[in-house]
């Protein structure tokens, strides 16, 4: 069976690899977006969902292909909701700043009160106008500590203390984390869906 070709709305070579691994057994090659040139479109949604269709509805225009676009980030319940879909910017540096305006927001937040989840939200569109996009959402529970712990990853993983693994995301090994993840969750259920209607 010839593979189908997908576009990944995305230059994250570890979401490329993840993905194709994922969908390998529908037989969808994930080739990355910059292959086709396709330019960045700005994130202008007001939610995971608007954000991650309007990445895969770009990627579809220019290619002509079908394409999987995600967004994800980390949300805080004492923050209602933020850093939300503004993770990525929620301060003027990268993920050392971040961090920091992160400890800052909650300082003095008792541990009871730091209850957090990463969200991730794939969007699947077979073209530009599809009317019908697949769109699948994966969270992965935890709370935010008041000191980082452990090296692994990037951006708030090593804030994000998960009470069932009795460490930080960023104390995980990446096969582990590659099981339980947001991203995980809702890769496994864009799995299933394109088994079922794709």
């Amino acid at each position: 069976m010839d593979s189908q070709v997908v576009v990944l709305a995305s230059g994250n070579a570890g979401k490329l690899r993840e993905l194709n691994r994922i969908l390998a057994p529908l037989h969808i090659t994930l080739r990355a977006q910059a292959d086709y040139a396709v330019p960045e479109v700005p994130e202008d949604g007001l939610s995971f969902v608007e954000n991650a269709i309007i990445k895969a509805r770009a990627a579809c225009a220019h290619t002509g292909l079908p394409a999987i676009a995600d967004d994800s980030g980390l949300e805080v319940d004492y923050l209602d909701g933020a850093p939300g879909i503004y993770s990525a910017r929620y301060s003027a540096g990268g993920d050392a700043a971040n961090n920091e305006k992160l400890l800052r927001e909650l300082d003095g937040v008792p541990e009871a009160e730091r209850n957090a989840r990463y969200r991730c939200v794939l969007a699947y569109m077979r073209h530009a106008a599809d009317p019908n996009p697949l769109v699948c959402q994966g969270s992965w529970e935890g709370r935010i500590l008041s000191a980082p712990q452990g090296d692994m990853g990037f951006g708030y993983v090593p804030l994000f203390y998960l009470p069932e693994q009795g460490c930080s995301a960023a104390e995980l090994d990446t096969a582990t984390k590659n099981r339980i993840s947001h991203r995980a969750r809702a890769s496994a259920l864009l799995l299933e869906a394109l088994r079922v209607g794709g």
